[in-house]
């Protein structure tokens, strides 16, 4: 490969790497549940991503490095400070024009017992869970991205999502139970 060449591709990757951004913050926010602790990560990601470009050899394979090198991040930080799981959830609420009122408060609170549950989950499913389900990355790419195998990937994600539905289901209420009787 000419100097060109790798220019262009570093170039490339840098390019990635800023695109990749806002990814790398609401991933490393799923996996911390913190929203300064993920801003953090993201930037220390960013960082090593734009110091080491030259180790990226396909712009089209970044998306999976960075994850990994967030993932490395997330772990060296758990080494360093031995933190405990911060459970609260951010309320984040999408203003829906055609809902009403009582739409957006179902949904704030369903999203909110969505992340409690997703919090609740061990870190390697979690991990699993958010990349694969939210960021829509592949098996591979989330194997890469935390250096395990395919099929750990596979049974993380199986394990994470049973205990998910478990959790929602038996913390579903009864719709019987919930709904307004009108009387006339």
């Amino acid at each position: 490969m000419g100097i060109v060449d790798g220019l262009v591709r570093r170039v490339a990757v840098r390019h990635e790497v800023q695109r990749q951004r806002q990814s790398l913050y609401r991933v490393a926010y799923g996996w911390c549940r913190d929203a300064q602790l993920a801003e953090d990560l993201a930037q220390q990601a960013v960082e090593k991503a734009l110091r080491n470009a030259a180790q990226a050899h396909d712009p089209a394979s970044v998306k999976g490095w960075l994850y990994r090198i967030l993932a490395n991040c997330l772990r060296d930080h758990y080494r360093a400070a031995r933190p405990h799981e911060d459970l609260d959830a951010l309320t984040e609420t999408i203003a829906d024009e055609a809902a009403g009122p009582e739409d957006a408060c179902a949904r704030d609170q369903l999203g909110r017992r969505v992340r409690a549950a997703v919090g609740r989950l061990p870190l390697g499913q979690r991990q699993v869970v958010i990349l694969v389900d939210l960021e829509e990355c592949s098996y591979a790419q989330v194997a890469q991205a935390l250096g395990i195998p395919v099929g750990t990937v596979m049974s993380r994600l199986c394990r994470g999502r049973r205990a998910l539905r478990e959790t929602l289901i038996d913390t579903r209420e009864d719709p019987q139970t919930t709904r307004l009787r009108s009387v006339k």
